[in-house]
């Protein structure tokens, strides 16, 4: 997270600067290979979905629309159906590197079980990472302990061994 806001100019020239191909400087091919690998690795431990989403900017439409980290994380959980689990327990980790900003967004399935100060302290490591531009460690990171939540909560087990893979688990690029 930044440590002080930006000016209204400067926001809106980061979010137009920087798009997909900065994100995929920022994370080439072989790194997000490793986030995608890390996901389904993640996955084969419990019945949980994860999705992990990194933006560059808004662009004129979510700057016009006044579109802030939190909000966009909303539109993008519905869009990349991330409530659509047969369980309602879904997460998203959006960063939108324009604002070296990220949500961390779970489903009711999973978000009535784990204290949103939970949350905020994953999104609080993640940043660490980001601010000075560590996204592949810090995203491992946080993939990692949304994991280990949804272990403890959604274990595959004999009682649970049915384990579909629901949502795709490639890093989304925008």
């Amino acid at each position: 997270m930044p440590d002080q806001p930006m000016s209204s100019w400067t926001r809106w020239c980061r979010h137009l600067w920087l798009d997909a191909d900065d994100v995929r400087r920022y994370l080439p091919k072989d790194s997000l290979q490793r986030l995608e690998a890390r996901v389904q690795q993640s996955e084969t431990r419990h019945r949980g979905e994860l999705r992990v989403c990194v933006e560059g900017g808004l662009g004129w439409a979510g700057l016009r629309a006044d579109f802030h980290t939190h909000a966009r994380a909303v539109a993008l959980f519905s869009q990349l159906r991330v409530w659509d689990t047969e369980h309602n327990n879904g997460v998203l980790i959006y960063l939108c590197l324009a604002e070296r900003r990220i949500e961390i967004l779970a489903d009711r399935g999973i978000s009535s079980q784990v204290d949103p100060a939970v949350w905020q302290a994953m999104v609080q490591s993640l940043s660490r990472h980001v601010k000075p531009g560590n996204f592949e460690a810090g995203l491992i990171e946080t993939i990692d302990q949304v994991g280990q939540w949804m272990k403890q909560l959604y274990p595959v087990c004999d009682r649970h061994p049915d384990n579909p893979d629901e949502l795709p688990n490639a890093v989304v690029i925008l």
